[in-house]
């Protein structure tokens, strides 16, 4: 594999950012490692971090180089701040930076498959909800989404949570997400006539451990799911909001990916 850390100018943030990158690169004579022999366009999951963390997290509490290292498929890593890949109120685009400039972007700088079947969204805790929302409200670039540990009720976390109060009010403003196209709950809504009538929606992979500070929220969302008939996928099990958790349940979601297999 090939890591890239790569410093960039955003048009959407009007200032210098970073992205971490993996490759595929097969390497025959590398020790302990097992590539495919395949070359570019690659299959790519955009990898999304946390509220605390970074585009470099990924790589250094998890293995997840060593993991994709079979599967041919490249991993992007972008870094947002604290904006919950949100056009912030108060504060920068980076919605538009992580739907529509990151993407052309990377596949300028890099051999990525522009195909919607090979491309896949997945993030944690803020993340999460980030990875679903592009799912939500791009079906047509994404064919699956993954949240770990998703916050996936922003409107609660909004309401009720005072010490995320100023943050929240910089990122979605005073008069809060409900109801908007930030809302994941509202999100969800028109995918209820499509899963009806049997057109294609992105693939939806949920997990969040019993002990998480979030798991009501996945609750929330799982309900809201159920309730709508949309397919998903969930997993829970003993874990807290914690990197031994996410590290066990991103193997199994690179498992479930619908990827073509080399």
């Amino acid at each position: 594999m090939a890591l890239f850390q790569t410093r960039f100018f955003s048009e959407a943030l009007g200032l210098s950012t970073s992205m971490t990158v993996i490759l595929p690169q097969p390497a025959k004579s590398q020790i302990g490692m097992e590539t495919p022999e395949i070359s570019g366009p690659y299959p790519t999951l955009y990898l999304l971090h946390g509220l605390s963390d970074d585009d470099s997290i990924w790589l250094r509490r998890t293995s997840i180089e060593r993991y994709v290292a079979e599967l041919g498929l490249a991993v992007v890593m972008p870094q947002v701040d604290r904006s919950f890949y949100t056009d912030m109120a108060y504060g920068n685009r980076y919605w538009t930076f992580i739907s529509e400039e990151l993407p052309r972007l990377c596949r300028s700088f890099f051999p990525l498959s522009p195909r919607r079947e090979d491309t896949f969204v997945a993030g944690l805790s803020m993340g999460g909800y980030g990875a679903f929302k592009l799912a939500l409200r791009k079906p047509e670039m994404f064919a699956a989404a993954a949240s770990l540990s998703g916050a996936l009720d922003i409107v609660s976390r909004a309401e009720h949570f005072q010490e995320q109060s100023s943050l929240l009010i910089s990122v979605f403003g005073e008069s809060g997400p409900k109801g908007t196209d930030n809302d994941l709950m509202t999100l969800l809504e028109p995918f209820a006539d499509k899963a009806h009538h049997g057109l294609p929606i992105p693939a939806l992979y949920q997990c969040c451990g019993t002990e998480d500070f979030l798991y009501e929220d996945n609750q929330t969302f799982r309900e809201a799911c159920n309730r709508l008939n949309i397919p998903l996928t969930y997993e829970e099990g003993p874990g807290a909001h914690e990197w031994s958790y996410w590290d066990a349940r991103i193997q199994d979601i690179l498992k479930w990916l619908p990827l073509r297999r080399y």
